[in-house]
C-alpha cells in the first residue's frame, strides 16, 4: 500500500468519527432537551433525597430507635442572587445578617455549584413559613431528612450518636456532603454503612419564583433512595432498663452475657445519659454539657474503664493450677492469716477463717495464702526450663479466656486492658532474669499488680468458665458474622470442681447474702484496691451451674467489698432474668440497690 492511498484511509476514519460526534452533540443539544433541562439548574432543582436510616431492635424485636423527619434549609451559592432583600430573608428565618453571611460564605466554601445545609432542622412552623415565601429567594429550598428517635431512655452507650460529617471523612468518602450526619460512637459508628442506606436523587421543575412546580419528565430521571438496613441487637431490653434502674446514683458497670452463643444481653455503665440529648438542635449544647460533666457520663466504662480483677481471678489460678497438676481439687495448703515470702512480706488473708483442705475451701472463703502458694507452685514448676518459661505459659491460660485482648465486640473503642509479660519484667528489671522471681510477682495470684481489665473482659472470661472452656465470642448485632467457637486448653473436669467450688461462694462463702432461692448461682466476689479512694466492689457470677443461661460481671467504683453492692446487683439481675420476676427476700436487696447513692454519699 503506497503513501497516498494512507492518507485517504487515515481521512476516512478521522471524517467518520467526527460525523459521529456531531449527530451525538446535535442529539444532545437540539433534539433532546432533557441535558439541556438538567444543566439549567434555573428551570431544573435536581434535590438529593435522603435515605431513612435502619431501625434498631433488641433481641426479642421490640423497636428501640427509629427516625424523625427534620427540615434544612439549603443552597445553592451560584444561584443566590446579589439583590436578593437579606432583611426579608433574615426575618423569615429569624437570623442575624451576620449568620447570613457567616453560612452562605461557609457554602462557597464548600461548593457554588453543589447544594449544602444553610440552616439545619428548622422547626415545622418556619418550615411552613418558607414555603409559602422561598421563591423570593432563588438558590434556597428546603429539604426533608430525618434524625433519631428513642423510643427507650436506656442504652446510650450501645446505640451511640450522629454527628455532622467531618472534613477529612468527606474527602474519604464521595457518599457525603456537607452537613451529612454520620455514626460518631457505639453501633451507630460500626455498622455506618449498612445503617446509613443509599441516597437517592429528585429532579423537580421551579418557576421563575423559584417555586416548585412538578416532578421533571414524571420522575424518569429520579433515583429513589433506599432505606438503610435494620439492626437487631442482642440486648435484653427489659433486663437492660432493670440493670440501669439498680446501677442508678453508682459509678461503675454491669455486663451480662448468654454462655452458650456470646451474645451480649446488657451492658450497662453508669452514670448514663438520655439519649435523646444527642439529636435535634440542642445536640451541640448538650454536647457540650457531657463533654464537661466531671462524672464522665458519655464514658463507656464497659469497654474503656480498666480495674485490677482482684479475687475475681482465684477461680482462674485455680484452674491453671488444676490443669498444670501443681495441686488437686482436695490440696491442703496451711492458711495461719498470711502467706510469707522474702524479708518478712506477707500477703494477708482478708479474714480469718480455718485453712483450707481442698479447692472448694479456698475458693469460698477467698483465701489469698492459698492463692499465693498455688501461684508460686505453677511458677516454680519443675516441667518447665525456668520462671520465665512457666510465667508465659501461665500468662498463656490466662489469654484464652480473652484477657488482655481486644474483643471485637462490634463497638468502637474497646481497649485491651493490661496482661503482665515476660518481657516487662525482664525490662523494668534491668533485663537480668535472676532480679525477678515468684515473689517479686506474687501480687498477680490475687488479681493486683500489673493487672488492668475491662468489664467485658471479666464477663467474657466468666462467660467461658461457665461454658465449661467453650469460647464463644462476645458480640452485640443478632446474626454479625462471628469466629467459629474454640475451646481453651484446660480438662472439662477442672471447670467443673471450680463451678461447684462457685456454687458453695454462694450457699456459705463471701456471696452468701445474695443467693436467691431456687437457683443454682455459681458467683466469686472481689474487692479491687483502688489507690484514689475506696476500694471497688466486684463479683462475677453464672447461672444456673448446669446449662448456663446467663454470666454477669459486675463492678462498683468505691464501694467497698464485692459482697456490698456487686454480688446484690447481679445476682437481682440473675433473678429476673431467669425467673421474670423479685422473690419477697430480694426486694429487700433491691430496695436497698434502688435507694443507694453511691456518689453523693460523702454529701450526706
Amino acid at each position: 500500500m503506497n503513501l497516498e492511498s494512507r492518507k485517504f484511509i487515515v481521512a476516512g476514519i478521522f471524517i467518520f468519527f467526527s460525523i459521529v460526534l456531531l449527530v451525538r452533540l446535535y442529539n444532545i443539544q437540539v433534539k433532546d432537551d432533557s441535558y439541556k433541562d438538567l444543566a439549567d439548574s434555573n428551570y431544573i432543582h435536581k434535590k438529593t433525597t435522603y435515605p431513612a436510616r435502619g431501625l434498631i431492635f433488641d433481641t426479642n424485636s421490640r423497636l428501640l430507635v427509629d427516625n424523625q423527619p427534620v427540615y434544612d434549609l439549603m443552597v445553592i451559592p451560584r444561584n443566590v442572587k446579589k439583590e436578593m432583600d437579606t432583611t426579608k430573608f433574615c426575618n423569615l428565618f429569624n437570623i442575624s445578617r451576620k449568620d447570613f453571611v457567616e453560612n452562605l460564605s461557609k457554602a462557597k466554601k464548600y461548593s457554588s455549584r453543589k447544594q449544602s445545609i444553610f440552616l439545619k432542622q428548622i422547626s415545622p412552623v418556619m418550615f411552613g413559613k418558607a414555603q409559602e415565601y422561598l421563591y423570593l429567594f432563588p438558590g434556597f429550598f428546603t429539604q426533608v431528612r430525618t434524625i433519631r428517635s428513642y423510643h427507650t431512655r436506656s442504652a446510650p452507650h450501645i446505640y451511640g450518636y450522629l454527628g455532622e460529617v467531618n472534613q477529612r471523612k468527606l474527602e474519604q468518602d464521595e457518599y457525603y456532603d456537607l452537613g451529612d450526619y454520620i455514626g460518631q460512637s457505639g453501633v451507630e459508628k460500626s455498622y455506618e454503612k449498612d445503617l446509613r442506606g443509599i441516597k437517592g436523587e429528585k429532579y423537580v421543575t421551579v418557576d421563575a419564583y423559584n417555586r416548585e412546580k412538578e416532578s421533571y419528565q414524571d420522575g424518569a430521571n429520579d433515583v429513589p433512595a433506599e432505606q438503610g438496613k435494620n439492626l437487631q441487637l442482642t440486648i435484653d431490653i427489659d433486663l437492660q432498663e432493670y440493670a440501669e434502674k439498680l446501677m442508678a446514683n453508682k459509678i461503675g458497670s454491669v455486663v451480662a452475657i448468654d454462655p452458650s452463643n456470646g451474645e451480649i444481653l446488657t451492658m450497662v455503665s453508669s452514670p448514663s445519659y438520655d439519649p435523646s440529648l444527642l439529636t435535634g438542635r440542642a445536640r451541640g449544647e448538650n454536647m457540650r454539657m457531657l463533654n464537661n460533666d466531671k462524672l464522665k457520663r458519655q464514658l463507656n466504662r464497659c469497654i474503656t474503664a480498666t480495674y485490677p480483677p482482684g479475687s475475681t481471678l482465684k477461680p482462674f489460678v485455680a484452674l491453671i493450677g488444676l490443669q498444670e497438676g501443681v495441686i488437686n481439687k482436695n490440696s491442703y495448703i496451711h492458711c495461719g492469716g498470711g502467706f510469707s515470702y522474702g524479708s518478712g512480706s506477707m500477703v494477708r488473708c482478708s479474714h480469718g477463717h480455718p485453712s483450707c483442705s481442698n479447692i472448694y475451701c479456698a475458693i469460698e472463703q477467698s483465701c489469698n495464702p492459698y492463692f499465693c502458694e498455688v501461684f508460686k507452685r505453677s511458677i516454680v514448676n519443675s516441667k518447665y526450663e525456668n520462671e520465665e518459661a512457666s510465667l508465659q505459659q501461665w500468662i498463656n491460660y490466662l489469654e484464652e479466656f480473652g484477657l488482655g485482648k481486644s474483643l471485637k465486640i462490634g463497638l468502637p473503642g474497646m481497649v485491651k486492658g493490661n496482661m503482665p509479660s515476660v518481657a516487662y519484667y525482664n525490662k523494668i528489671h534491668n533485663n537480668e532474669y535472676w532480679h525477678w522471681k515468684w515473689a517479686t510477682i506474687i501480687s498477680l495470684s490475687i488479681g493486683q499488680g500489673e493487672f488492668a481489665v475491662t468489664p467485658m473482659h471479666l464477663a467474657n472470661s466468666i462467660s467461658i468458665l461457665a461454658n465449661r472452656g467453650e469460647y464463644h465470642y462476645p458480640h452485640l448485632v443478632k446474626n454479625a458474622k462471628q469466629p467459629e467457637s474454640k475451646k481453651v486448653s484446660i480438662d472439662k473436669r477442672h471447670f467443673d470442681t471450680i463451678a461447684d467450688a462457685m456454687e458453695q461462694v454462694m450457699l456459705s462463702g463471701t456471696g452468701r447474702g445474695s443467693a436467691v432461692e431456687g437457683l443454682s448461682i455459681c458467683g466469686k466476689t472481689g474487692t479491687a484496691q483502688n489507690p484514689h479512694g475506696d476500694d471497688h466492689s466486684i463479683f462475677i457470677s453464672f447461672a444456673p451451674k448446669i446449662n448456663p443461661k446467663i454470666a454477669i460481671a459486675a463492678i462498683i467504683e468505691n464501694s467497698g467489698y464485692g459482697s456490698t453492692y456487686a454480688a446484690p446487683i447481679s445476682t437481682l439481675m440473675i433473678e429476673k432474668y431467669l425467673n421474670d420476676t423479685i422473690s419477697r427476700a430480694g426486694k429487700v436487696r433491691e430496695k436497698r440497690m434502688l435507694e443507694a447513692d453511691l456518689i453523693n454519699k460523702e454529701e450526706k
